[in-house]
């Protein structure tokens, strides 16, 4: 087959470029223009333009460099996407000219940028591929580093006995928007990492996020023994001796790939404790640069910020020190300290023993350390009060900084197109602006209500006709096909919940009382229904049990197919979903939600929330935007709080929500419900958007590190 370039007219040779740059995901024009050279090569790729060019004809692209409607709509987005690539102008550039030969060097687990590059799990990894994005837009010089997963995070698939399957793919890079880093001879730019003994090598891939590089290690190389290849295959699989082998590798590993590719960043930015190893690496350069120790750890805490996610103790990895000894021995006489003192820097007591502690390590060694909400910050200053102890719980040195959503990333084009008609055009550029959003009172209540129905009625049919194509290929049986929502009502109150399968998110809480929720989802006059989605760990046998337990009562006939399950959640379903429900639901046990972003995206589509007072809401809830599901009150007893925050849903539903939804007028408008949509959209969207988050990491944290020069 020939490349891209090759098979590209002249006239528009640069699609290729183009389709290499995740920038085409979050502009609607780009993705337009994709969508007009061959519409149903775009849906049958599930919108992956490198795909798309590699296996459209060459009669097509000649065509399209003939047609004139086509050419102009073409110029028109180069000539964005040029000035999208120039920091020119941008919002970094022009408010700190004097950091713009500074750049902060992001390292995560996961990164979530498109379906198309599936190296994601979840709610980390969206949050990352959004704040990639977003420092794009606001011309912050920033460079990410991951994992390229070969064989990526798994597909789901549920048989008809509801049991979670795991199904491990292997990417095809050639079809991906990805390409190997080379040097000039053309060969792959490699870096290498001792591992107990063994010398693992590692290649360099590049992704291209707008203005920013993503560069992922990837171990699968010819160097490499078999087990070593497989170390970076998959994401969050294997055992704790495999996961601290990808740990070295991403922290170590990483800040040598940046050394290989020329970079000094002046900070480094640790999402979540998975990467913390990179700051001995940092600190073995200064040692073996002629520093101390002491001198080295100093200079690191200057240049470095950790962001911890996780409100759970389980949740934050921990190695035996056994295991530390076996993969870092020798490491600490580079650093010029014994062993003790190596192990000291992660010493925690977990429940089992006394372990190295990825997060203490970075709590530690970095300069500035936040969470995720306010909660979360207030819950994490308790957590890690004992690294700490001379200190009383307030004054623990961990601030917080809310997540926030991409904005253009999660909006629906039709939000999009009435946003542009009562905010202005230039409302994405401003979008972080709370008095921006006050405009909206001008759209009329029917014009927001029959877009949000239109958004609904796009979500019920691609459920069925995913349901449609499975069963055309064999996969699906009756049964099945009901699970897949193919008896929903585009007239009935649609719920949402969607998210990762874990046991305090408490996906199965709604049925609790089944025959209260029998009466509540089959009025006949008022009927509710619930759409489900989500993937548990491969390892979460609890998890997969939720799973289960909402697929089989999918298939009950009592609850009349008013609940359905959408199989092998991802970022395609996830928009679909949270521009089309009438109500997004999130329950998890309080605090153990740090943050969350999926009733963000909910509310930028106008789509209200209703969820217990944890994480970000506890923030964004203001009385006349959503609801709450049960209040602060918190039971030591799980079951206690369980029954105490069910019946506390299902009175809200009865009493509150549910009247709203069906109180109409004589245009068949819910009048009161459409204020509570405005009222989401208005207090949410600026709040929670990445653009703010991203200038308050840059403002609160990046600027202290940067100021300190390169390193």
């Amino acid at each position: 087959m020939n490349t891209i370039g090759d098979k590209l007219p002249a006239k528009i040779n640069r699609l290729g470029e183009l389709a290499y740059n995740l920038w085409w995901s979050w502009s609607p024009t780009a993705r337009h223009l994709f969508k007009r050279l061959d519409y149903s090569l775009w849906r049958r790729t599930q919108h992956n333009p490198v795909q798309m060019l590699q296996e459209i004809s060459v009669a097509s692209l000649e065509a399209a460099a003939q047609d004139a409607t086509f050419l102009r709509l073409y110029n028109k987005v180069m000539m964005a996407y040029d000035e999208a690539m120039s920091f020119e102008g941008s919002w970094f550039h022009e408010s700190y000219p004097d950091y713009r030969d500074k750049t902060v060097a992001y390292f995560s687990f996961e990164f979530g940028l498109h379906n198309s590059l599936p190296i994601y799990s979840g709610g980390l990894g969206i949050l990352s591929g959004d704040h990639a994005k977003e420092a794009s837009d606001l011309g912050l010089p920033f460079i990410g580093i991951g994992f390229m997963y070969p064989q990526g995070y798994f597909r789901q698939r549920i048989p008809a006995h509801g049991w979670q399957e795991a199904i491990y793919q292997q990417i095809d890079m050639s079809q991906a928007p990805i390409k190997p880093v080379t040097d000039e001879h053309g060969n792959s730019v490699k870096v290498s990492v001792d591992l107990a003994g063994r010398t693992v090598h590692v290649r360099i891939w590049h992704v291209q996020v707008g203005r920013i590089p993503l560069y992922l290690l990837d171990t699968d190389v010819d160097e490499n023994d078999p087990w070593d290849r497989e170390l970076s295959a998959r994401l969050y699989s294997g055992d704790s001796e495999m996961r601290i082998r990808q740990e070295i590798m991403l922290g170590i590993g990483g800040v040598r790939a940046l050394r290989k590719l020329g970079l000094q960043p002046a900070a480094y930015h640790m999402n979540e404790g998975h990467s913390a190893f990179l700051v001995m690496e940092l600190m073995r350069e200064q040692v073996q640069a002629g520093k101390s120790f002491e001198e080295a750890l100093d200079l690191v805490r200057k240049h470095t910020v950790f962001t911890t996610h996780t409100p759970v103790p389980a949740g934050h990895d921990a190695f035996g020190f056994h295991m530390v000894e076996q993969y870092f021995n020798g490491y600490w006489d580079q650093l010029g300290i014994d062993r003790e003192q190596f192990l000291n820097l992660g010493r925690n007591e977990e429940s089992w023993g006394t372990a190295f502690n990825m997060t203490v390590l970075a709590l530690r060694t970095a300069g500035q350390r936040n969470g995720v909400s306010k909660l979360h910050g207030q819950v994490s200053r308790e957590m890690w009060h004992r690294v700490w102890p001379d200190r009383p719980v307030s004054e623990v040195p961990i601030t917080s900084i809310t997540n926030g959503i991409h904005v253009p990333t999660w909006i629906a084009s039709e939000v999009n197109q009435l946003y542009t008609k009562y905010l202005g055009t230039n409302w994405r550029e401003n979008h972080d602006d709370p008095s921006l959003w006050e405009r909206l009172s001008e759209a009329p209540d029917e014009e927001l209500w029959n877009l949000h129905m239109h958004l609904k009625y796009k979500l019920l049919g691609y459920m069925r006709e995913r349901v449609r194509d499975r069963w055309v290929d064999g996969r699906n049986d009756p049964t099945q096909a009901l699970v897949g929502g193919t008896l929903l009502d585009p007239d009935a109150l649609t719920i949402g919940f969607a998210r990762r399968f874990a046991t305090y998110k408490r996906a199965t809480l709604l049925f609790r009382d089944l025959e209260r929720l029998r009466r509540i989802i089959l009025d006949a006059h008022r009927p509710v229904q619930i759409i489900f989605a989500g993937k548990a760990h491969p390892a979460d046998d609890p998890g997969k049990s939720l799973i289960q337990h909402i697929y089989n009562m999918a298939k009950h006939n009592q609850f009349g197919g008013r609940v359905a399950f959408i199989e092998d959640y991802d970022m395609h379903i996830a928009r679909r979903l949270k521009q089309g429900v009438d109500l997004w639901l999130n329950n998890p046990r309080r605090p153990r939600e740090a943050s969350g972003t999926s009733g963000m995206k909910a509310a930028l589509n106008g789509v209200p929330n209703f969820s217990v007072l944890d994480g970000w809401w506890v923030e964004g809830y203001n009385g006349a935007n959503g609801w709450v599901v049960g209040d602060d009150t918190e039971f030591e007893n799980p079951d206690r709080q369980d029954d105490y925050d069910a019946n506390d849903l299902y009175q809200t539903l009865e009493d509150e929500i549910v009247p709203l939804y069906y109180n109409r007028d004589r245009d068949n408008v819910p009048r009161g419900w459409v204020e509570v949509m405005r009222e989401a959209i208005r207090t949410n969207a600026p709040q929670f958007s990445m653009r703010r988050m991203v200038k308050e990491y840059t403002t609160e944290l990046y600027l202290e590190a940067m100021r300190n020069g390169n390193m």
